[in-house]
């Protein structure tokens, strides 16, 4: 269409409807419309359909059981956040590639042997069905997982160094809260319950499904440590408690008031009688303040390292690890949070499911 034609029109209302199919044509030439199977591009690489349900499908299971399925508007929303999710870590594993720092088959495979060491033939493969789930998408999973964790370490994390001085300091603004008032114990603990979880709270995705179910499961993982393996893998694997599962069990120091006022007396007895290293016989975890209370699931709780009432000073090795270790976690999130949008912001992303649902809505 010619600018001349414009000018020429004689009918200013016919002028601006070709006006619009021109705009809308160019429009559609910058946005061509995807294959039906395409809900999204990230720097021109296609995000199917078919992986985007299948990540919903994992993250309804995720979820357990719901009482009802959830409304389309409630599905959309879902998927969309999903969508959000799948399209940053695609950006990041196109970032990595070309870092050079995608995770190898032998680091997948790794993954894998030490995720099935820790389970039966049976259990592993109880919970890939329940997932709808096959191996090569859970390899899909682990090499994402690994690759992404890579690139973070080589972009982020090994580049953050923390200083004598800054620890220094933050020990002075914070000398109060080294003396303590009575003893800590540094807690880690393997948890499992009948009570019914909305999401995983473990490497494995295992959940017990009944009273019974929780009992034999504490049973075999208390002799899974009796036979030597470790607590922390196990935790992370198995574990049922989703505040400390991914950190192998650990629920940092609690004090002596803390574990009486949350535990029955027979548990601060165990924990009491514990040397750094060990680990209690199977406890039962009581869904009351009541000592008789029925027991909703067990626990079996281990002692890391006990701490003595009083000042500690900066010269103590562990104080030092603490302040280092949280100053580093702090400008790792900080760092992550702002190179993620840097690349965010680099990349060229078109959402069709948006598209689509904006379309839908509007009609």
């Amino acid at each position: 269409m010619q600018v001349e034609a414009f000018c020429f029109a004689r009918n200013r209302s016919t002028a601006t409807l070709l006006l619009v199919g021109v705009i809308l044509a160019s429009m559609t030439a910058c946005h061509p419309s995807p294959a039906p199977d395409v809900v999204a591009t990230v720097n021109g690489k296609d995000i199917l359909r078919s992986e985007l349900e299948r990540q919903y499908q994992v993250l309804k299971f995720s979820q357990g059981d719901s009482p009802q399925d959830p409304s389309p508007e409630q599905a959309n929303l879902a998927r969309l956040a999903l969508l959000r999710q799948i399209i940053d870590a695609e950006i990041l594993q196109q970032r990595a590639a070309r870092l050079n720092v995608v995770a190898t088959d032998e680091d997948v495979n790794a993954k894998v042997t030490e995720m099935k060491a820790l389970a039966t033939q049976e259990e592993w493969d109880k919970n890939l069905k329940a997932r709808n789930e096959t191996l090569d998408d859970l390899k899909s999973d682990l090499r994402r997982e690994l690759t992404e964790s890579k690139l973070l370490n080589k972009e982020i994390d090994s580049k953050i160094n923390i200083t004598d001085a800054e620890i220094t300091n933050f020990y002075t603004e914070h000398k109060s809260e080294y003396n303590y008032i009575e003893p800590r114990y540094n807690l880690a603990r393997i948890a499992v319950t009948d009570v019914p979880s909305p999401q995983p709270a473990n490497l494995q995705n295992n959940k017990a499904s009944s009273a019974t179910d929780a009992k034999g499961k504490i049973q075999a993982l208390y002799q899974k440590l009796e036979n030597g393996e470790d607590f922390g893998a196990l935790a992370m694997n198995f574990s049922e408690d989703k505040e400390t599962g991914a950190n192998g069990g650990d629920m940092g120091f609690v004090t002596e008031s803390q574990i009486h006022e949350s535990a029955s007396p027979e548990v601060y007895d165990a924990i009491s009688k514990l040397k750094p290293g060990q680990f209690t016989v199977v406890l039962p975890i009581n869904g009351g303040p009541a000592p008789k209370s029925k027991p909703v699931g067990y626990a079996i709780y281990k002692l890391l390292s006990k701490e003595a009432a009083g000042q500690r000073t900066l010269n103590n090795v562990q104080v030092q690890q603490e302040i280092r270790q949280s100053l580093r976690n702090g400008h790792a999130q900080l760092l992550t949070n702002a190179y993620r949008e840097m690349l965010r912001d680099d990349a060229k992303v078109h959402n069709y499911l948006a598209d689509q649902i904006l379309r839908d809505g509007a009609k």
